[in-house]
């Protein structure tokens, strides 16, 4: 199925229609090695059109990563708004989402955290990201206020909730967990072992 037949190109659209491209392109190919021109091409206009709104490919990749924070925030935030008992089980909910998210958006999860989607130079990307972050950060503030988890630095909770999820996610669009290493359920066992640790035990 051809980019411009999903994404065509109707008069002052056209930034629209590149991103939408862009993101079916790493969609389906899993990478982000394209070029605007090849972008250009699959949309349907001149290879100078995207720089209208793109100075370079890098500003492009940029705000799929933005695109990708933002889709994220969303889903973890609908995975706990499900009405679920108890704070355990909302963040069970988001870091399933999260590990969820990565599964069916393995390129753009990818993209989101590599050297090419670099926040340090991009403020709106800076802030997606801080946004999706501060939905962490929220949930273990509120699970300390309720006393679901242990009164120690949120700081502390967040990375070791960060790098569980994360590595989890990684694990899982590399096709790493296996059942023979990991068992049927890896994702709620170890997300049950990380909430042991991180609940208070009085």
């Amino acid at each position: 199925m051809s980019e411009t037949k999903n994404h065509p190109y109707h008069h002052g659209d056209l930034r629209r229609a590149l991103i939408g491209t862009a993101l079916d392109m790493l969609a389906t190919d899993q990478n982000w090695t394209f070029t605007l021109r090849e972008v250009a091409r699959r949309t349907g206009v001149s290879h100078a059109a995207p720089y209208k709104h793109f100075r370079d490919r890098e500003m492009l990749l940029r705000e799929l990563a933005r695109i990708g924070f933002v889709r994220l925030g969303e889903s973890m935030t609908e995975a706990m708004s499900l009405g679920l008992p108890s704070t355990r089980a909302r963040f069970t909910a988001a870091a399933q989402a999260c590990v969820g998210f990565a599964c069916q958006n393995p390129g753009l999860y990818r993209l989101m955290f590599s050297s090419d989607a670099d926040k340090t130079i991009d403020p709106q990307l800076h802030d997606a990201a801080m946004d999706t972050f501060g939905i962490l950060l929220r949930l273990l503030r509120d699970g300390q206020q309720d006393g679901s988890f242990r009164p120690v630095a949120v700081s502390a909770l967040a990375a070791a909730s960060w790098a569980q999820v994360h590595g989890l996610a990684m694990l899982a669009i590399s096709n790493q967990l296996l059942e023979e290493k990991v068992g049927s359920a890896p994702v709620p066992a170890s997300l049950d072992v990380l909430l042991d640790g991180m609940c208070r035990s009085d």
